[in-house]
């Protein structure tokens, strides 16, 4: 992945809307990631995935509803908070 300084992405925006079209730029302010430019075409693709995951993860959710394989909520919080849900 192509890194840029903030200041060089504003300097040359246009060359990086041209990179971010083939692969991922990120984009740096002050040393640290701040941000990552992507293709459209690469955010829809990513935002298809998540809501398909998302859609499987509510069939399994209704499965075990109607199975009565549920968990009391503070109980769940409790145990991910103790680090038992790694």
């Amino acid at each position: 992945m192509e890194k840029l300084t903030a200041n060089q992405a504003k300097t040359h925006f246009g060359q990086l809307l041209m990179k971010a079209q083939s692969e991922p730029v990120q984009i740096d302010k002050n040393g640290k990631p701040v941000a990552v430019v992507v293709s459209m075409e690469s955010f829809e693709a990513s935002e298809k995935i998540k809501l398909e995951m998302l859609k499987s993860r509510l069939k399994v959710a209704e499965h075990e509803i109607k199975n009565g394989q549920t968990t009391d909520g503070e109980e769940f919080f409790a145990k991910l908070l103790a680090g038992e849900y790694d």
